[in-house]
């Protein structure tokens, strides 16, 4: 056993497929006998074949269609990027950025002191987008019909106005301005009735915020905070934000200023702040400081509308001015109006009648008339003048206010008594003959400055009328000479009596004092111009004779007393020119003079137009305005009486 080998073991390997039975080994002898083959499971029926169509046409169409979209991108992008770019690129600006003109703040008015006239206030001008009111972004047809439904009650305006800015020809207008200048009140109830019908419009799908498209632009609104005192000096400001009148007006661009802008990026309307702005800031107009002290103009615009309003008259003036300096202290007018409610202003009265009124002014030119007398020595205060009950001249019978006997008056009696005849035989001593005495007269006229602007500059202001002496008609050359046939405006009769206040030289009238720039920098106003009229001597003999007119139981202007001071004046009665039918209706009254009267310091004039309730003289309605105004005037400005003793030049002679 142990010679033999063991038997070997046979490692199984990968099964060998099995022969067909046919090719299988017989047994041998001694053999197992070999097993009968099982029958293999029947087969399933073959399933039928699928044939899948050929994918390479249908790729190449989806190819081909990509390629073609493509190729449609890509000459659009070319199109816009390079061949059209500018265009577009301008076309998204105006569309993505909005400009907007920033105002400037208007500069303010103020008296003499500081106070302020005019000044002007946060505002805010109401605007829209109308294209935030077509159908495609509300959904409905009839939104700017609703929009002004809304907004007409609170902007005060009419609902058709508004719909035809929120429905604009242009349909692709991005801004209108539905109002401008509305207070803080105004836009916060349009801010809360459109945040309402927000809220509304989150729950209710049947409500439409008809109010998202309107918006507020800050701006400012010209306020007057003393109502209508000077309103005829300061004008007033229009919906466009430039002086309509007045001072408004004349320094509109002294006060305007320089308007900035900013540009910003929107969307809805509504600003974008990440996006950035550009901005100019606007320059503040500067401020302008009046010559006109406020209570002063106070006090002279009270009285003069108590007076015609007591006289039922058609208007009233009066002005107070610094006859050293020519500074105009008061300008009133009644009656007037207030220039922040424009709506109840009757346009007659939106003026400064003190400047655009022409009228003759009676007596109270016969102190130029008197002035050329003395200065040309044809006559002095004590020379005798006969003084008939009537005179004949030319083709006229001249006559006085009342029928009187014969008068004996010393020159400084006529300017007193106020006699026509009296000055019309005065001034007859000024030449050989009545040319060369219309000549001499009118050459002083000039020199008082009628026929001519007073220099103030005021818009709509008349420099009155004054012929030239070859055209004076017969009666003219008699008449001028007492204060008819000729007219001027209520500051060139003032002007005049502040001229021989002055010592005979006269100092152009001034309104402004100076201006206040954006930098607090004060630059004051040029120098008035300054003419001599007459001599100093002239001057103060006719301020001697003027305190007759007031003092001396003879003269006219006792209502114009001021106890303490000595006053100079003189009265004025005119036939009145109605300026509606051309014709003489009616009178003018007036009172000038000034105080103290040997040391003059202001002067004040009253006119009165058509007075037809109680006196129409100028001594009984416009001295007691004078006395009243010139008594605040010289309380105001601390002026003492001189205590000096007038002249009390004689009125009459005894022949």
């Amino acid at each position: 056993m142990s010679d033999r080998e063991p038997p070997r073991r046979r490692v199984p390997g990968p099964a060998r497929p099995s022969r067909p039975v046919s090719a299988q080994r017989r047994p041998g002898p001694g053999a197992r006998p070999a097993r009968r083959p099982t029958a293999p499971p029947p087969r399933p029926a073959a399933a039928r074949a699928i044939r899948l169509g050929n994918p390479r046409p249908r790729l190449r169409m989806v190819g081909l269609a990509l390629a073609l979209v493509l190729i449609a991108f890509v000459v659009r992008l070319l199109q816009v990027q390079a061949v059209d770019a500018s265009a577009y690129t301008a076309k998204a600006e105006q569309n993505r950025y909005v400009g907007q003109v920033l105002a400037a703040e208007r500069g303010e008015i103020t008296d003499r002191t500081g106070v302020a006239f005019a000044t002007s206030v946060d505002a805010y001008d109401i605007t829209a987008d109308p294209t935030m009111f077509t159908r495609g972004q509300l959904k409905v047809d009839d939104a700017p019909e609703q929009a002004a439904a809304l907004l007409a009650p609170i902007l005060g305006q009419e609902q058709s106005a508004l719909v035809k800015k929120l429905r604009p020809k242009d349909a692709g207008l991005r801004y209108v301005k539905l109002a401008g200048r509305q207070t803080p009140q105004v836009w916060k109830q349009i801010k809360d009735l459109r945040s309402a019908l927000s809220t509304k419009a989150e729950t209710d799908s049947a409500t439409v915020n008809v109010l998202a498209g309107v918006f507020s632009v800050p701006s400012s609104k010209r306020v007057y905070p003393n109502g209508n005192l000077a309103a005829g000096i300061l004008g007033w400001v229009n919906a466009d934000g430039k002086g309509g009148g007045g001072v408004e007006q004349q320094l509109n661009s002294t006060l305007t200023g320089e308007d900035g802008k900013i540009r910003y990026a929107q969307s809805g309307g509504r600003q974008v702040p990440t996006v950035g702005s550009t901005e100019t800031p606007a320059v503040p107009g500067s401020d302008v400081e009046l010559t006109i002290d406020r209570d002063i103009q106070w006090a002279a615009q009270n009285a003069i509308t108590e007076q015609v309003e007591e006289s039922e008259a058609d208007r009233g003036y009066v002005i107070v001015q610094d006859n050293r300096t020519g500074e105009i202290l008061a300008m009133a007018n009644s009656p007037g109006f207030d220039p922040g409610d424009l709506s109840r202003a009757d346009s007659a009265d939106m003026g400064n009648a003190s400047v655009q009124d022409a009228y003759e002014p009676g007596s109270t030119a016969k102190v130029m008339a008197m002035a050329a007398v003395l200065e040309e020595n044809a006559a002095t205060p004590l020379t005798h003048v006969t003084v008939p009950n009537r005179l004949h001249r030319g083709d006229r019978l001249f006559q006085d206010d009342i029928d009187h006997p014969t008068w004996y008056l010393t020159l400084n009696g006529v300017l007193a008594k106020s006699s026509n005849i009296g000055t019309i035989l005065a001034t007859g001593q000024l030449g050989k003959t009545q040319t060369e005495t219309n000549q001499v007269l009118y050459s002083y006229l000039r020199k008082f400055g009628i026929g001519s602007q007073t220099g103030l500059g005021f818009p709509g202001e008349t420099k009155g009328i004054l012929a030239q002496p070859g055209k004076w008609s017969t009666s003219q050359q008699y008449t001028i000479p007492f204060g008819q046939g000729m007219s001027l405006n209520a500051l060139q009769a003032a002007s005049v009596y502040s001229t021989i206040a002055n010592g005979g030289v006269r100092v152009e009238p001034t309104l402004v004092r100076g201006t206040k720039g954006p930098d607090g920098r004060f630059s004051p106003a040029e120098a008035p111009a300054k003419t001599r009229v007459v001599s100093q001597k002239t001057a103060k003999t006719l301020a001697q004779m003027l305190e007759s007119v007031v003092d001396d139981q003879e003269g006219t202007g006792a209502k114009a007393r001021i106890p303490g001071y000595r006053v100079a004046g003189k009265t004025g009665t005119a036939n009145r020119v109605d300026p509606a039918t051309g014709t003489y209706k009616g009178y003018t009254s007036s009172f000038a003079g000034f105080a103290p009267a040997d040391n003059p310091r202001v002067t004040v004039y009253c006119a009165i137009q058509n007075a037809t309730k109680g006196s129409y003289f100028g001594g009984q309605i416009c001295g007691p305005v004078f006395k009243q105004v010139m008594e605040f005037a010289l309380k105001t400005l601390q002026i003492p009486p001189t205590g000096a003793k007038a002249a009390n030049l004689p009125v009459t002679f005894t022949p």
